[in-house]
């Protein structure tokens, strides 16, 4: 199931396990001993209003509403489309919206009017970003503006919704590119960190992206992070690590080990050559996604001069081995079982994968992000 719908249907159950935390079990009568009029009327959930009168069972019923829709029997035997995917969800989502305004309107002194009112933002919110749904932006905005103006609304939520804003901002952009996304979005984190000046999640935000930025902005942000008062000590050590990172730009790498296949492997002698060390793993989504344009730089420049040694962060070795031999890997691999304690991981501070460096003709290390752009930035140091 692709990740669109995995996060909507992610969306869905949250809200329901919300919803459903408000009324405790434990809190409720025996079923014999609840009034008729009291019990909720059964729940349809493609139904846009609630059928209860009184405030406790249409709380109630907008529980029962905000759970799971059960997917068709034929998604377990054939992977839907994703126009499928969203033909069948977005029509509950629809419902579930309308049914929380229609809680909060009907009793907007109950106790989970607040509730109901934020529920219907989360899920117009899934409706727009994952479902494709832009037709309610306006919805959303004015939701928004209305949590937004309520005095009582806590910071955590107030973040939460600003955060969300600046998201859907850096997604529209994408269809111009990924720079014109990565400005909104960075534009949103500064935004955001003069509204919220003492939350140590805008400085996680900002290293998440730093990677993106020229060499001297990045390090301009990991210096920001590692001097910040407010920051996390895990994100402040983070930072530390990445200048140490940068401050390795330059100057020779020392990597020798023996390879998966029993190559012998020196990075110390392969100057005169264009090297490319990937982090990566076979369990790694995104490592897997960009083996074929790997593969396709080896295939064009190798004969011209470029190398590919990779360390893998994998804990098996058969099933590195089956994966590198059916993918036709023609390059060495470091391998060690340990995953994340992988000796050069730890060694140059690898945290996330893929990773990508590549080393020039000289042995030094020229770049610390070479996903972005790979093939052009090999060609330039081969040209020189």
């Amino acid at each position: 199931m692709n990740v669109k719908v995995a996060s909507t249907m992610l969306a869905l159950w949250s809200l329901g396990a919300i919803a459903a935390a408000q009324v405790p079990d434990a809190l409720l009568p025996p079923a014999n001993q609840v009034p008729p009029a009291l019990i909720p009327p059964p729940t349809n959930l493609l139904s846009h209003v609630l059928a209860a009168k009184e405030a406790g069972p249409a709380w109630e019923e907008l529980t029962a509403s905000s759970g799971r829709p059960e997917p068709p029997a034929a998604w377990q035997t054939k992977e839907p489309t994703e126009k499928e995917q969203t033909a069948f969800f977005l029509p509950y989502v629809l419902a579930l919206m309308d049914k929380s305004k229609d809680f909060y309107t009907r009793f907007p002194k109950d106790p989970h009017a607040g509730d109901a009112r934020k529920q219907e933002f989360d899920i117009t919110g899934v409706a727009v970003m994952s479902l494709g749904a832009t037709n309610q932006q306006a919805r959303l905005d004015a939701e928004e503006k209305a949590l937004l103006a309520d005095p009582a609304l806590s910071e955590e939520d107030r973040f939460g919704i600003r955060e969300g804003d600046i998201e859907r901002a850096a997604k529209a952009k994408e269809s111009v590119s990924e720079a014109a996304a990565l400005a909104e979005f960075e534009k949103g984190i500064r935004l955001l960190q003069k509204e919220f000046p003492k939350r140590p999640e805008i400085l996680k935000m900002l290293l998440e992206i730093a990677d993106n930025f020229d060499p001297a902005k990045a390090r301009g942000v990991f210096q920001e992070i590692t001097n910040s008062p407010v920051a996390s000590a895990e994100t402040k050590e983070s930072a530390a690590g990445e200048l140490k990172k940068l401050d390795a730009v330059g100057k020779p790498v020392d990597l020798r080990f023996t390879a998966l296949d029993g190559r012998e492997v020196d990075l110390s002698k392969m100057k005169g050559k264009a090297v490319l060390i990937d982090f990566w793993a076979t369990w790694c989504g995104p490592c897997v996604e960009e083996m074929p344009e790997v593969k396709a730089a080896y295939d064009q420049f190798h004969a011209k001069g470029f190398e590919i040694v990779g360390v893998s962060l994998d804990s098996e070795k058969d099933s590195l081995k089956e994966f590198v031999s059916s993918h036709k890997m023609e390059w060495p691999q470091y391998f060690d079982g340990l995953k994340w304690d992988n000796k050069f991981a730890r060694q140059f501070g690898i945290e996330s994968i893929p990773a990508m460096w590549l080393v020039d003709k000289k042995g030094n290390l020229s770049d610390i992000n070479a996903r972005a752009d790979l093939s052009g930035k090999i060609q330039k140091l081969l040209a020189e």
